[in-house]
């Protein structure tokens, strides 16, 4: 119990991860409250996702400090020299394009909902919508790239006889890659639900819904940071 609690202070002490749980905390939200606003208890209902749009606008205000980082980020990457795989490399690159137009986009329209400019920000939320969901397929296209390269690695492993040390991590890699796209399809859903009108399922789910594919997605990035917290551990 005591090394749970600790766990969670570490995560909150973050910035990183304090936007993770207050983003499972606000999918969570959304979730429950859309099943009980449609049932038995609408007033509940209806404080939780009044709860769950404040906890949003409260990450998309702490957002308007991630352009920096983001920028860093893509400056350190660059053309992903490093990478082993072409297709990869050029993936990643266009991810991080996507990212890095993404903030912008966001800033102003926050700044116009908040009248602090003039604008219309309904075009620069759906703009900054296009591009989070640009950046999330191809993460998914990344990934399934990522797998078939750790396949081939995996097979010529198997026919070579390496060390079990090898497989594992490999298998690990690969299990953390199918996470990954499973995380990236349920916020991809959720983007296309926030696209305008007319496009594929666009403002077609219901709260309960989003809020489903959001904590799906919270729960998988929560499980990812708690492992690459503990082989850190183990490492050290």
């Amino acid at each position: 119990m005591q090394q749970s609690v600790e766990s969670l202070v570490s995560l909150l002490e973050s910035y990183r991860g304090r936007d993770k749980v207050i983003r499972t905390l606000c999918y969570g939200s959304q979730l429950v409250g859309g099943l009980l606003s449609q049932r038995t208890e609408p007033a509940v209902g209806k404080s939780l996702l009044l709860f769950s749009a404040q906890l949003s606008h409260c990450r998309t205000v702490l957002r308007l400090f991630d352009d920096l980082s983001m920028l860093a980020y893509s400056h350190s990457y660059g053309l992903g020299a490093e990478e082993e795989d072409v297709g990869v490399r050029w993936i990643s690159v266009l991810t991080n394009m996507a990212d890095q137009l993404y903030y912008p986009c966001e800033h102003i329209a926050w700044a116009a909902d908040t009248q602090l400019i003039k604008a219309q920000s309904d075009r620069w939320w759906g703009l900054s919508t296009v591009l989070w969901g640009t950046s999330l397929l191809l993460g998914i296209l990344r990934s399934v790239r990522v797998l078939q390269l750790l396949k081939k690695k995996l097979k010529r492993c198997e026919r070579d006889r390496a060390g079990d040390s090898s497989r594992s991590l490999l298998r690990q890699q690969m299990r953390r890659e199918l996470l990954s796209i499973l995380s990236s399809a349920a916020d991809l859903s959720n983007a296309v639900h926030w696209m305008p009108p007319g496009f594929l399922w666009a403002g077609r789910f219901p709260n309960w819904l989003v809020g489903l594919m959001g904590t799906v997605s919270s729960l998988i990035g929560l499980i990812q940071t708690s492992a690459s917290s503990s082989s850190q551990s183990d490492s050290a």
